[in-house]
C-alpha cells in the first residue's frame, strides 16, 4: 500500500506544553489505522494538524505526496479529509438530509433550497456506502448510533477519502459498535479509503485496525501491525509499565442490603419523567452496575439516591434508614459516599486548593479544628499530603487550585476524598470518564478493594466494558425503567445491548 499521509518531524508547541515532539509517521491508503495513548499524549493534537485545526510549530505534512501549506479545515476538506468528532455537530431540529448537505445545499431557481434534491443525494450516499438512515427523519428523533452515521455521511458528501473518527464508540451499544465496524470495513475494502481511529478502547483496536500507533507524552513510541500485538502490549507501551488488567480478585459473598430502591419516580430538569418505577437493591460486598445508554434516567436516579434531586414517588433506604427528602449531607451521614458524574459542577470546588477539596466533609472533625472554628493547618496539610501520595495525585502540590489540574488528577482528588470516608455504601458515576488507561487501572483497583472490604457499590458508567469488569450484578435501564437484572458472568455484552434499547423487553411482552 502506498503512503496516503506522511508526518515528517512534526512538533506542536503550545505555551508551556510540547504537545507533539518530533513525530514522523506514515499512514497508508486503504488501511484502518488506530492512534492510542493516554490523555495528553498528543494524539488529538496530531489529528487536528491533519484536519487543519492546528498548524505545526515545526516539521512537514504530506498528503498523497503533496506538501501541505494551508492549515485550516476548509483546505483539509478540499484535500478529501473528513473528521467526525466525539461530540456530534448536528442540528437536532433539521432532518437527516438537511444536516448532511448543510453548508453545501443544493439549490433550485438559483437561490431556493432544494429539499427534494437533498433527500435524493442522501439516498444515493446511503445506497453507495451502506449507511442505512432515513433522510426525512429529524435528527432529534433518531438514536445516537444513527446520528453518528449522519456525521459520517456528512463527511462523505463532501468527498472525504481520509476519515478521522475521534472516540467513535463512546456512546454506542455493542450492536451499534459492530454495525459501525462493518461500515468501516466496507468503506476501506470497497472504496479504498483511509480510516484513522482515535480511541482508548484497546479491544476495539484489536477488532478493527490494521496497524496501531502508540503515543506517550507527545512522542510516537512505536507503530505495530495489530496482528502482532495484544492489549497488554499496547497498554504497557502507552503508560511505560505493565498494566495488570486481569488482576481484580473479588473475594467474599454479598451481605445485608445497604441500598434499597422501591418503585422510584424522578423527574428531569424539565419536569418530565426520567426514572419510572425503578426497584433494586445493592448488598454489602458487591458491585451493582447500571448499563444504560446515556440519557435513560441513570443520572437522575443516582442524584435522587444521593439527595441531589427531588424524589417524586417511591422509597430509598440506606443502611436501614429512610433517605427520601434528606439532604446530601444527611445522606452522607447515613453512610453513603458519592463520586458524582460531573466532577466540575458537583465533585470539586475549582478555586479551592487540593488540600481543602480533600478535606471537604471532614472540616468539622476535632483533629482539624481548635474550638470548632480555628483550623489546624499543619494537620490538614499532613492529611492532604498523605492522600495525595496514596492516590497518586500528580500536580504542583496540595496548595494549588484544584481547577488547574488535569481531569484525571481532579478525578483522583474526588475518589481519594470519597473513598477515605470508609462508608458502608458508595454511589459512583462515570469513575473513569476522561481519564487515561493508567488512572483507569488505579480506579478499578480501588473500587474492588472497597467492594472486598464489604462496601456496597452502585456503579453507573457509559463504558460497558467497565460495567462488566467491575460488577457482580448488572441492571439495565431504558427510558427510566429497569428492563433486566443479571449476574455479570451470565450474560454477554451483545445480549445486554438489547435490554439497553428496550428491544428484549418489547419482544417478551
Amino acid at each position: 500500500m502506498e503512503d496516503e499521509i506522511r508526518f515528517s518531524h512534526i512538533s506542536m508547541e503550545f505555551p508551556g506544553v510540547l504537545a507533539n515532539d518530533d513525530i514522523s509517521l506514515s499512514i497508508r491508503r486503504g488501511e484502518v489505522f488506530a492512534l492510542v495513548g493516554e490523555n495528553g499524549a498528543g494524539k488529538s493534537t496530531l489529528m487536528n494538524i491533519l484536519y487543519g485545526i492546528n498548524e505545526p510549530t515545526a516539521g512537514e505534512l504530506f498528503v498523497r505526496g503533496q506538501k501541505v501549506t494551508a492549515f485550516n479545515p476548509r483546505a483539509a476538506i478540499d484535500r478529501g479529509i473528513g473528521m467526525v468528532h466525539q461530540h456530534f455537530m448536528l442540528v437536532p431540529s433539521f432532518t437527516v438530509a438537511q444536516n448532511i448537505v448543510l453548508g453545501q445545499e443544493p439549490r433550485k431557481a438559483g437561490a431556493l433550497f432544494d429539499n427534494r434534491k437533498a433527500e435524493q443525494l442522501t439516498r444515493q450516499l446511503v445506497a453507495e456506502y451502506g449507511l442505512e438512515v432515513d433522510p426525512t427523519a429529524e435528527v432529534r428523533d433518531i438514536s445516537v448510533g444513527l446520528q453518528q452515521r449522519v456525521e459520517i455521511l456528512k463527511t462523505l458528501y463532501r468527498g472525504a477519502e481520509i476519515l478521522i473518527l475521534d472516540e467513535p464508540t463512546a456512546v454506542l451499544t455493542p450492536q451499534e459498535t459492530d454495525e459501525l465496524f462493518e461500515v468501516i470495513r466496507s468503506i476501506v475494502r470497497e472504496k479504498n479509503m483511509t480510516v484513522i481511529i482515535i480511541t482508548h478502547k484497546l479491544y476495539e483496536v484489536m477488532a478493527i485496525s490494521d496497524r496501531v500507533g502508540v503515543m506517550r507524552a507527545g512522542k510516537l513510541i512505536g507503530v505495530k501491525n495489530t496482528a502482532e500485538v495484544d492489549e497488554h502490549i499496547l497498554a504497557s507501551m502507552m503508560v511505560g509499565r505493565p498494566v495488570l488488567f486481569d488482576h481484580l480478585d473479588k473475594i467474599g459473598e454479598p451481605g445485608a442490603v445497604a441500598i434499597e430502591v422501591k418503585d422510584l419516580f424522578v423527574a428531569d430538569n424539565r419536569g418530565l419523567p426520567a426514572v419510572r418505577g425503578a426497584s433494586f437493591a445493592v448488598r454489602k460486598g458487591e458491585v451493582l452496575g447500571i448499563a444504560a445508554i446515556e440519557g435513560n434516567g441513570q443520572s437522575e436516579l443516582l442524584e435522587a439516591i444521593t439527595g441531589l434531586r427531588k424524589i417524586e414517588r417511591g422509597t430509598v433506604t440506606v443502611c436501614g434508614q429512610n433517605a427520601v427528602g434528606k439532604t446530601p449531607g444527611e445522606i452522607r451521614a447515613m453512610g453513603v459516599s458519592h463520586v458524582p458524574e460531573d466532577r466540575l459542577s458537583t465533585g470539586v470546588d475549582k478555586v479551592a486548593s487540593v488540600a481543602d477539596n480533600l478535606l471537604t466533609g471532614r472540616q468539622r472533625e476535632k483533629r482539624f479544628n481548635r474550638f470548632g472554628f480555628h483550623q489546624r493547618r499543619s494537620t490538614i496539610d499532613r492529611y492532604a499530603q498523605e492522600l495525595y501520595e496514596k492516590f497518586d495525585i500528580r500536580g504542583a502540590g496540595i496548595h494549588i487550585p484544584v481547577g488547574s489540574m488535569s481531569g484525571g488528577n481532579m478525578q483522583k482528588v474526588v475518589v481519594a476524598r470519597e473513598f477515605t470516608f470508609d462508608s458502608p455504601a458508595l454511589v459512583i458515576s462515570q469513575p473513569t470518564r476522561g481519564v487515561d488507561i493508567g488512572a483507569m487501572e488505579f480506579f478499578h483497583t480501588r473500587i474492588i478493594e472497597r467492594r472486598n472490604a464489604g462496601a456496597a457499590i452502585l456503579l453507573s458508567s457509559a463504558d460497558l466494558d467497565e460495567v462488566f469488569r467491575l460488577s457482580d450484578r448488572i441492571i439495565t435501564l431504558y427510558e427510566g425503567r429497569v428492563t433486566g437484572e443479571f449476574r455479570a458472568d451470565a450474560i454477554t455484552k451483545e445480549e445486554i445491548g438489547f435490554y439497553m434499547t428496550g428491544a428484549r423487553k418489547e419482544a417478551e411482552q
